[in-house]
């Protein structure tokens, strides 16, 4: 029978242009959001799904974005997912990118911290909210 152990959100725009937060280095992973889980008493197989959206206005260029997902709280710790969406030059509308991922058989403690970054590969770009990122602990 399935565990729930925690559920946890960070929100940091809860509206459309609720915030103007540019990228202002190329390639740099910017935090957007941050949760702690607690999985302390899971029992075997140990799930935890994440979900995150991220609204942004965009520069009128070939643009890549990057987001990312850690178990940590820094870019270099383990990577849980990534993905890369790219536009091209007709996009004028800000774009809303959102996500579902999944860390199967995560290690087990009181507090187990994930971090999502957004990156983007051409200054120009702005963080205009809605921004939300939530995770879900279960396990057998």
């Amino acid at each position: 029978m399935t565990q729930f152990l925690d559920l946890r959100t960070s929100q940091n725009a809860s509206y459309a242009n609720s915030i103007a937060i540019p990228i202002l280095v190329v390639n740099a992973p910017q935090l957007v959001g941050q949760i702690g889980l607690n999985t302390e008493n899971a029992g075997p197989n140990l799930r935890v799904d994440l979900q995150g959206t991220i609204a942004l206005q965009l520069p009128l260029a070939l643009l890549g974005i990057t987001i990312t997902v850690v178990r940590g709280t820094l870019p270099t710790d383990e990577t849980v997912f990534s993905a890369t969406q790219t536009f091209n030059l007709d996009v004028l509308a800000p774009q809303i990118i959102s996500f579902n991922a999944s860390d199967y058989n995560a290690p087990a403690g009181p507090q187990q911290i994930y971090t999502m970054f957004v990156s983007s590969n051409l200054l120009g770009t702005v963080r205009i909210g809605p921004e939300s990122f939530t995770g879900t602990a279960i396990s057998d």
